[in-house]
């Protein structure tokens, strides 16, 4: 995508930058987004104005009097007139959301996983995402995008699995084989964006946060893997190939046991979803596993230093006593060090976060215009601008 003298892009940037005031600060008005924004009055009108037309945004019923002058009429996300559809390819199940830009869940739908085969994981998930688009088309909703996440290193260069031990798959070329599965299966032509399973819970917390999130956030999923999506700096670390937060393979013990991965001692033999049953067979409790991954919470801690942690994924839900013994744990290490540990809670969906999030991805690449992606999505993109309505001046970015 060009980026010097191309003036739908800054037109597109002017309005990414509108949706994110909007959406971390719902209520503005128009005289305070151009204030916050540093845009004219006259462009944020005019923006905003299209953003409402196309259903992105509406104005609050209740106009602000406050001061002196014409009341002023807030702004907020519109909850009602777009959606978005997240798809999760978990290891032995499929989970399709339909979701509004607001967060809320308006459909969702799972069902076993029929194969591992990329093709057909592919097919059963376009399957699903058409029913979830059915229930967005008979409520009168427009699809804006369609996320995906799945249990391994995708590269978002060249949408790539690079390694997803739990499915059996590596250097999946992913992300055209379901496009053109989404395509068979009658979706419409929307921006697909495919992303870890761990980044996409991660974004559902981020995204549809009930407050501003300024730190860092890290959420951690357990399942039959373990893995942890980062936001640095209000984007997705994912690492020079996609790799970042995969956790589960960080090794624990040396010379320990054989992982799915092919390494010893990895984190996903004490903390995986295999290793906790066997854990409450011979047990009945999961203090072991739990003060495991309290272990790698407190790693992850003194790496990014983050503000809030989240735990998810099936065996955090089903096994609350398994965040209870992490916590201790970490709560442990902390006072052992003196310092005040982060704010550590369950995630906010449950086991819809990461299809959840995988829904959000849309919405967090849609704002951030600058965010590198796959050649065929970054194609898509640069083919729907909008450029109908007049361009703001170059230096207003």
């Amino acid at each position: 995508m060009k980026t010097t003298g191309d003036q739908q892009l800054v037109k597109h940037i002017n309005r990414s930058v509108l949706l994110r005031l909007v959406r971390s600060r719902p209520g503005l008005s128009r005289a305070q987004l151009a204030l916050r924004s540093g845009l004219t009055k006259s462009t944020v009108s005019l923006l905003v104005r299209e953003l409402i037309a196309e259903g992105w945004l509406c104005e609050d019923a209740v106009a602000s009097t406050s001061g002196l002058g014409r009341p002023s009429t807030p702004v907020q996300l519109d909850g009602r007139r777009r959606g978005l559809i997240g798809v999760e390819l978990a290891v032995d199940c499929l989970r399709v959301v339909s979701v509004s830009l607001t967060g809320e869940v308006l459909c969702s739908l799972e069902e076993p996983l029929e194969s591992k085969l990329p093709e057909r994981v592919c097919a059963q998930a376009s399957h699903l995402a058409r029913v979830a688009y059915g229930e967005l088309d008979a409520r009168g909703v427009l699809l804006t995008g369609i996320g995906a996440g799945l249990p391994g290193a995708f590269d978002q260069a060249t949408g790539v699995v690079r390694f997803a031990p739990n499915l059996g798959w590596r250097n999946v070329d992913f992300f055209p084989m379901l496009t053109q599965a989404l395509q068979a299966a009658g979706l419409p032509s929307v921006p697909l964006h495919v992303q870890n399973e761990a980044d996409t819970g991660a974004l559902s917390e981020y995204e549809f946060a009930q407050e501003e999130i300024r730190e860092t956030l890290i959420f951690v999923t357990c399942d039959v893997g373990v893995g942890a999506g980062i936001v640095l700096n209000d984007r997705l670390y994912t690492g020079s190939h996609g790799m970042a937060g995969e956790i589960g393979h960080t090794i624990l013990q040396v010379f320990g046991e054989l992982c799915s991965c092919g390494r010893r001692g990895c984190a996903e033999t004490f903390v995986g979803s295999v290793a906790l049953q066997r854990e409450l067979e011979f047990s009945g409790n999961v203090s072991r596993a739990g003060r495991c991954l309290g272990l790698l919470v407190q790693n992850l801690w003194t790496t990014f230093d983050p503000g809030v942690i989240v735990l998810g994924g099936g065996s955090c839900v089903r096994q609350p006593e398994l965040v209870t013994f992490a916590r201790e744990t970490l709560h442990n290490y902390a006072a052992a060090a003196g310092m005040e540990p982060p704010v550590i809670r369950l995630a906010r969906y449950g086991l819809l976060a990461s299809a959840v999030g995988a829904a959000a991805l849309v919405l967090h690449q849609h704002v951030r215009p600058m965010y590198p992606l796959h050649p065929l999505a970054q194609r898509e993109m640069s083919l729907r601008m909008d450029v109908g309505a007049p361009i703001p001046p170059l230096t207003e970015i």
